[in-house]
């Protein structure tokens, strides 16, 4: 094996746009500290992808937050025992030069803010649906959609023949996690990484673990790709790009989709539409098939919560459902397939009720969130429809539905 030399040498500074609608693992698309805006109107050339640097407003963006919250500065790990003795077993695992990977480790710091925007939302915080729509499928975002779909339009179309994801789909994902580049972190992902490996905060279920193992995949990742893992930024969780995509997820299912023989979901937009397309069908996308039907739940408390139980994972058959007291709608009536009765609450109003296909379930594979999933549809569903009438009134109703 080689040594992680390249890791430890500044090689290449990343651009990452980075800000975090993190995919809660891959993104439970919380709003974090962002960097500068992406400029998603001109697409990077080759030498641009390997040269731009960090926007000078991430420090003072950061700064900013850090002060709002009044977290305490972050403390470099430096030779932390615990954080050594994971240097000397992963030095030892990987066959990689131990003292570079010391002294690259050492200047990780811990960072109070990651550990206070990893911790979940405080119980009894009511859910609600339509105020979670309307924070991604608003004019704004949609507008950016429409641009970013104009612009990608052709590779787009060639992640959906080649995956069967469907174009809108793609878009709508890329639109609700960064706002198309605009919003991807400003993190160190080092930091965040190294944070939640060895000081992940006491108050919820201790996934440390998890995270050491994404530090791993992370420094695989810098140093196949030669980059510095101290110039890469990305979400408090270690998401990055304009996919979001943990170091896990880009080491398994990112593609090179642009033919610069990178797989670079960071500064290639081409790539994070491959990319996701990729991943989606690697968790059992099926070509053609629809997302989720209407229905509506029987009054009886006991028939309503068996359905409910098994949440978003596809369980029941046309059958089941008609046994328990469903009225399915006349489209599911013709699904071929396992599904799954999925709750969306809105506020004191009373819930919503779908039917979630093994493809809707594939989206919540992208972030474990039924809410999520349906954002990204409506979001999809939407772009497509308004780039079908591309009216300004079309446009202006459509959104606000």
């Amino acid at each position: 094996m080689k040594s992680p030399a390249p890791i430890h040498a500044a090689l290449i500074q990343s651009t990452l746009l980075s800000a975090c609608l993190l995919l809660t693992p891959a993104s439970a698309s919380q709003a974090a500290t962002a960097n500068a805006a992406a400029n998603t109107s001109s697409k990077p050339s080759a030498a641009q992808k390997k040269s731009k640097k960090p926007g000078p407003s991430t420090a003072k963006k950061a700064s900013k937050t850090a002060q709002k919250h009044k977290d305490l500065p972050a403390q470099p790990f430096g030779e932390r025992p615990d954080v050594m003795a994971f240097a000397a077993t992963l030095a030892k695992e990987q066959g990689w030069e131990l003292e570079a990977l010391r002294s690259t480790l050492a200047q990780a710091r811990s960072v109070p803010a990651v550990q206070r925007l990893i911790m979940p939302a405080p119980a009894g915080t009511a859910k609600d649906w339509a105020a979670y729509r309307a924070r991604f499928v608003e004019p704004r975002r949609l507008q950016a959609g429409l641009a970013f779909w104009e612009q990608y339009a052709a590779p787009l179309a060639r992640a959906e023949a080649r995956y069967g994801v469907p174009a809108e789909l793609i878009a709508g994902l890329i639109g609700v996690e960064t706002f198309y580049g605009q919003i991807t972190g400003g993190f160190s992902v080092l930091d965040a990484l190294a944070t939640l490996s060895f000081d992940f905060p006491s108050g919820r279920s201790d996934r440390s673990a998890f995270f050491r193992a994404e530090l791993v995949e992370f420094l695989k990742l810098c140093w196949r790709e030669g980059m510095d893992p101290r110039a890469v930024k990305g979400s408090y969780a270690g998401a990055m790009g304009w996919p979001q995509f943990m170091p896990s997820s880009w080491n398994r299912y990112a593609i090179d989709f642009d033919g610069d023989g990178h797989a670079n979901p960071i500064q290639s937009a081409e790539d994070a539409i491959g990319s996701v397309a990729n991943y989606l069908a690697a968790f059992g996308w099926q070509r053609g098939m629809p997302t989720h039907y209407s229905v509506a739940l029987p009054v009886e408390t006991s028939a309503r919560a068996l359905l409910l139980a098994p949440d978003i994972k596809p369980t029941f058959s046309l059958a089941q459902l008609r046994e328990a007291g469903a009225q399915v709608s006349e489209a599911a009536q013709e699904h071929v397939g396992p599904l799954a009765v999925v709750e969306l609450q809105n506020g004191a109003a009373a819930p919503s009720y779908w039917l979630g296909t093994e493809n809707f379930y594939a989206l919540t594979r992208y972030n474990w969130s039924s809410y999520y999933a349906m954002a990204v549809i409506e979001m999809g569903r939407t772009l497509k429809v308004m780039r079908t009438a591309q009216t300004p009134a079309a446009a202006a109703s459509i959104s606000a539905n």
